[in-house]
């Protein structure tokens, strides 16, 4: 990382000339050019003076689902081999480095499995990854083959049902699992409420607070010998991964623990959080393996004081190297970056749309990239990379992807989610810095700025029905920017 004067000298002696990069619904990657200039033309939504310290981004990364590996054998071998290039090669499109995979089913597995079926099993003589090394695995090697250095975060969706008070996956039941509806009470203890059925809409259709309530008491079963079992399940899990090759570097105890599901899950409260998390998985996993990383999340909530009921705690402070957020929580992050400074915070996963997989979900998702990378998230993971069709799930969902495969023709195509992640990470590699944001004032067209040892990087989006005139200062000079409606645009200083 260049020094603040250092960085300035270097951008002053550079040509201040820009190669522009465009997609639009029609037209892919278009190239152009654009220079500095002495005056603006435009709205001005940025300023950077050079000597901005920046928050040093991480890593790009995506999930290794079992839907995502049907969808992936139903290609080619050269499609496929297409595919992990241009998403992990180093010139490849998108330039992942990292994966996330779940300990037992998550939502998008064919079915639910875990990895430990035999009740009581406190030592653990039967865990194992058997399904995973047919289906999970053999994925991640593949994204290994163009990426070596390749390094996994892994967080469970639900423990194994027998340690759950439900005895089951799922925290509520539907017409897509068995569970028991008589026991959907035990969640808020039966205080009068019905469940919201609309609790887990998607796109912004959940009311503005998620949850509306909170679960009042934790799923998991909260004895010694049931904590210090799932502790030592992450170990084992960590071990067996690595016996194949695959390393985990990072692990969270639960994704989405305010999601109230009825594909796999688990509510937890703030005061089992905390229990499990420094009475058991910090310890083990210090004690096992050291060199893993302990993060607290997911968080997918946008109740600020519950997620700060568990941040304040000093004993977990300690503990814990960053917080992984989604959904809600980002609206959260300025306020916990002013708060807990010390942390890193990761956005873990991309919101999944709802399978139309079309121009307007790209959009968002560019949206979503400049607001989480432009309020600190130094990772960014999106969630399936490929699926059939509408991208269907064994549950009742349908979400999109990166790409997109037609099961009646076996063709893929490459759909608007994907250009909007390569408007980013085809140039926002590790160590660049996050110097500028527009602000979610400017939603309908995002700016966010980055600088490396080569110059500046700017991504901006414009999802309106009119070309934009917009414009970036850098030190006394202007990027001046003419958006055409409905596109992405990168900037990168030569």
């Amino acid at each position: 990382m260049l020094a603040g004067g250092a960085l300035m000298c270097a951008l002053m002696a550079s040509s201040q000339s820009f190669t522009t990069y465009t997609t639009t619904e029609s037209e892919t990657w278009l190239a152009g050019k654009a220079s500095l200039k002495g005056k603006a033309t435009g709205e001005l939504l940025v300023e950077v003076q050079g000597d901005e310290q920046g928050v040093e981004f991480r890593a790009w990364g995506t999930t290794f689902n079992e839907l995502d590996w049907d969808a992936y054998n139903m290609l080619t071998r050269d499609e496929q081999d297409e595919i992990m290039h241009n998403l992990y090669a180093p010139d490849g499109d998108l330039r992942f480095t990292h994966g996330r995979v779940s300990m037992n089913a998550n939502d998008y597995a064919r079915s639910w499995y875990s990895c430990s079926e035999v009740a009581g099993d406190f030592e653990l003589r039967h865990f194992n990854i058997e399904r995973d090394k047919r289906n999970i695995i053999p994925l991640a090697r593949a994204a290994q083959k163009y990426c070596p250095e390749l390094q996994l975060f892994m967080s469970p969706w639900s423990p194994p049902a027998w340690m759950k008070i439900n005895q089951d996956y799922p925290v509520l039941s539907s017409k897509y699992n068995n569970q028991d509806p008589r026991q959907d009470y035990v969640l808020y203890m039966d205080d009068g409420k019905a469940v919201d059925p609309d609790e887990m809409k998607l796109l912004g259709a959940r009311g503005g607070v998620f949850p509306h309530r909170l679960a009042l008491q934790d799923y998991f079963i909260q004895d010694p010998r049931y904590l210090q079992c799932y502790a030592d399940m992450f170990c084992r899990f960590i071990e067996l991964y690595a016996e194949q090759g695959l390393p985990i570097t990072k692990v969270m105890y639960q994704n989405e623990a305010y999601s109230y599901t009825p594909y796999p899950g688990c509510a937890w409260t703030a005061e089992g959080t905390l229990r499990f998390n420094n009475e058991y998985l910090a310890p083990t996993l210090a004690a096992k393996h050291p060199e893993v990383e302990l993060w607290i999340g997911t968080f997918n909530t946008n109740r600020l004081d519950y997620v700060q009921k568990i941040l304040d705690d000093p004993t977990l402070q300690k503990n814990i190297k960053g917080v992984g957020t989604q959904w809600e929580c980002r609206y959260n992050l300025p306020e916990l970056r002013k708060r807990y400074p010390n942390l890193r915070f990761m956005q873990s996963e991309s919101e999944c749309g709802n399978g139309s997989m079309d121009w307007r979900a790209g959009e968002h998702t560019f949206m979503l990239i400049a607001d989480n990378l432009g309020n600190g998230c130094d990772e960014y993971y999106n969630w399936n990379f490929i699926l059939q069709d509408n991208g269907s799930s064994s549950w009742g969902w349908t979400q999109n992807a990166l790409i997109q495969v037609n099961s009646a023709t076996r063709e893929m195509r490459y759909t608007p989610e994907y250009y909007a992640y390569k408007h980013f990470s085809h140039f926002v590699a590790k160590g660049t810095e996050m110097v500028g944001y527009s602000g979610r004032q400017h939603a309908d067209t995002p700016v966010v700025v980055f600088k490396n040892d080569k110059g500046y990087i700017v991504a901006a989006g414009n999802f309106t029905d009119d070309a934009k005139k917009v414009c970036v200062r850098i030190g006394d000079k202007y990027l001046n920017m003419h958006l055409s409606a409905h596109s992405f645009n990168t900037f990168v200083e030569r």
